[in-house]
């Protein structure tokens, strides 16, 4: 497991750099169709030796969380769907990489090691604890996203099971693609993480929300939706 890194804290526009970027559509058979640009405001935290951690300003909106009954491959803890209203926030680009967390935490713990890959085999307390030191280093509150926060940011104003669309494929995620999902087609199975921003971003500008890595999140496990906050906040 990964995860990303969220604060709720505001702060000065000065403060803010403005990054492009480029998103896609897929068809349900996964093939590329629609190139859309977009721009993002970036927060930039220097975490010394050169190593820098970029937080992108999520906007608040409403959405669906959860997935309907007849979608493919879903569980019954996604269920019942229920309307969130989520306020805005920052949510790190991409999951912490082995680079980042090293600089916070002093070790790498990865078992896939290059510096721009994700940092894996961490534990949730691993997790939040990097959040703490990160917090502690920087003067900012930071912490993991809750459950509705990550799936907000992951859907990125989007219906489908995927951000890009019906289906997933290889060249938009990195996962086992000796299974095809849907109409899509099978495909490369890498049988490692690979180093982020190697697919294309959703529209918030956010890597990596589909494969590569699980993520932890900070709420605590509920076996479905029943009694659910809808204002995006860690459920308890």
């Amino acid at each position: 497991c990964s995860q990303k890194t969220l604060t709720d804290q505001t702060f000065t526009t000065q403060t803010f750099t403005t990054q492009t970027f480029t998103t896609v559509k897929a068809n349900p058979q996964g093939e590329i169709v629609e190139q859309l640009p977009k721009q993002v405001e970036v927060l930039t935290e220097n975490l010394g030796n050169e190593v820098s951690l970029e937080m992108l300003s999520i906007p608040g909106g409403s959405f669906m969380m959860g997935s309907p009954e007849n979608e493919e491959e879903r569980y019954d803890r996604e269920s019942p769907q229920h309307q969130v209203n989520v306020p805005p926030f920052f949510l790190s680009k991409y999951p912490v990489t082995q680079a980042q967390y090293e600089a916070i935490m002093g070790i790498n713990i990865a078992y896939f090691k290059n510096a721009n890959r994700p940092i894996e085999q961490v534990s949730w307390y691993d997790a939040t604890e990097f959040c703490q030191k990160l917090s502690q280093k920087t003067g900012k509150n930071y912490r993991l996203p809750s459950e509705a926060e990550w799936e907000y940011a992951c859907r990125a104003g989007t219906t489908t099971p995927f951000y890009f669309g019906e289906t997933i494929t290889t060249e938009l995620a990195n996962y086992n693609g000796d299974y095809a999902y849907s109409d899509g087609p099978k495909g490369v199975y890498r049988e490692s993480t690979t180093k982020v921003e190697s697919f294309p971003p959703n529209a918030f500008g956010l890597y990596d929300m589909h494969g590569n890595v699980y993520e932890w999140c900070q709420d605590v496990w509920h076996e479905n939706y029943n009694d659910a906050p809808t204002d995006g906040r860690v459920w308890g």
